[in-house]
């Protein structure tokens, strides 16, 4: 069994040298393009359009556009360093307890977004019932959770790429066609409307739901801690190999670092087009017919499959009910892969086992894959209110988000060779995005105690 997280001369490879080479070379992006569009866009997006109708557009403009910046930052530490991201979170300064509070911030965010993998869960199961009655909703829920430990339990990067990139195609272009025919409806949508969504104004109501989206949408703080570890199993630092200051080595990690920058890029592409898509087809179907998915997951789904009928006409409904599978389905697999990965580092920090010892990593990282996939499948029975469950898991996010976004300008400062170093307008850029995410998540917190 291969060991992707060590650096081994062997393993030192070119960068492509050219933009279709490094298109051939993108994945971690695909993975967690995979992870995003799902219950965020599908429910939290679309459920903030139709209640607040288009005056939220820039706030997911916003999430999406100003976040990678943090990402890329991220991602770059792992290439000049071979550490994993919450290797160098783990060296921010402040209170310790074995490990640093960046590291403890992350692993109770993890655990409160269980809500959010459990509310996924139910609809998937919902949509099942849908199509195969016989089959119950709770039964359904149990067969999900048994498919996934199957399909995780072992499986490497290859895999995990391979169904996160036809999870995407499926939905993403479904999605936009719908959105592209709702603005030849004008009952449901005006470019003036839209247009009124981009001027900097704050919901009058859902300004709570509207910072969950804001933290779910786009790269996700879960995302940004997800990315560095599949940079690291795409082989980025490895083809990069250790640093020794030599031109050589200079040459190579600038290289991956574009070949990443591609793979963000083309991500977000993905990602933003699917995440307006399901603001508009909210905001412009649903709000327009005065309708906001509840929390029951019978009434969810069937609310939410306007957006595709009032588009598409009722025989769409099918679609709908296929995309929704492929969308919420693809997000649990893909975030549950990732925080698998995310824990069993964790634990190696503590000191339970060495960075080479590579089965040990497996068994905790299939131990965490076991206990968080059975967790939100309880928390789905107990609680049953899937859109409460996602907005919660976001709201995590969301205050997760500037404590991200400081520990990114730390390790960019301290830790990142200067012969790796971005320009100073992408220096500027990243202490822009992380003051303007504190900035939001202050004005929530004030407003809201």
């Amino acid at each position: 069994m291969k060991d992707p997280y060590q650096l081994l001369p062997e393993d030192i490879e070119p960068p492509p040298p050219t933009f279709a080479g490094a298109l051939k070379r993108i994945g971690p992006g695909m993975i967690l393009a995979a992870s995003i569009v799902g219950s965020g866009e599908l429910i939290a997006t679309t459920n903030l359009g139709a209640q607040i109708g288009y005056v939220g557009l820039w706030i997911i403009l916003l999430s999406c556009f100003i976040k990678p910046a943090i990402q890329a930052e991220l991602g770059r530490f792992t290439i000049a360093s071979g550490e994993t991201g919450l290797a160098g979170l783990n060296r921010v300064p402040g209170p310790r307890f074995k490990l640093n509070w960046v590291v403890i911030a992350w692993f109770i965010m993890t655990m409160i977004t269980l809500m959010q993998l459990g509310a996924m869960f139910g609809g998937v199961a919902q949509v099942m019932n849908l199509l195969i009655p016989a089959i119950s909703v709770p039964m359904w829920v149990v067969i999900l959770m048994v498919l996934t430990l199957f399909l995780l339990l072992g499986g490497g990067y290859e895999r995990i790429e391979g169904i996160a990139v036809i999870k995407v195609a499926l939905f993403t272009m479904l999605t936009l066609l719908s959105a592209l025919l709702l603005t030849r409806m004008p009952q449901y949508f005006s470019w003036t409307a839209a247009a009124e969504g981009l001027k900097f104004k704050m919901p009058a109501e859902g300004f709570s739901q509207a910072v969950a989206v804001f933290g779910i949408v786009g790269v996700g703080a879960s995302e940004l801690f997800m990315y560095p570890y599949w940079c690291v199993e795409k082989g980025y630092a490895r083809f990069a190999g250790k640093y020794d200051g030599s031109p050589a080595w200079t040459a190579r990690a600038r290289g991956w670092v574009k070949v990443m920058h591609v793979d963000i890029l083309a991500s977000m592409l993905i990602y933003t087009v699917a995440t307006i898509a399901f603001f508009l087809l909210g905001a412009g179907v649903l709000h327009g017919m005065g309708m906001v998915p509840g929390n029951n997951e019978t009434k969810m789904i069937t609310t939410l499959s306007n957006i595709y009928t009032q588009t598409f006409g009722d025989w769409a409904v099918w679609l709908f009910y296929a995309g929704a599978i492929a969308t919420l389905y693809g997000t649990i697999f893909a975030a549950t892969a990732a925080n698998s990965r995310v824990f069993a580092d964790m634990i190696r920090l503590t000191g339970a086992f060495k960075n080479d010892d590579y089965a040990t990593r497996v068994k905790f990282r299939n131990g965490y894959i076991v206990v968080s996939l059975i967790i939100p499948v309880c928390l789905y029975f107990f609680f049953q209110a899937p859109v409460k469950m996602v907005l919660a898991g976001g709201i995590a996010q969301s205050l997760m988000l500037p404590i991200i976004g400081i520990g990114a300008l730390f390790l960019h400062h301290r830790y990142i060779p200067k012969e790796l170093r971005p320009s100073k307008l992408v220096t500027i850029a990243l202490w822009i995005c992380t003051i303007i995410i504190a900035c939001l998540m202050a004005y929530w917190i004030r407003t809201k105690f």
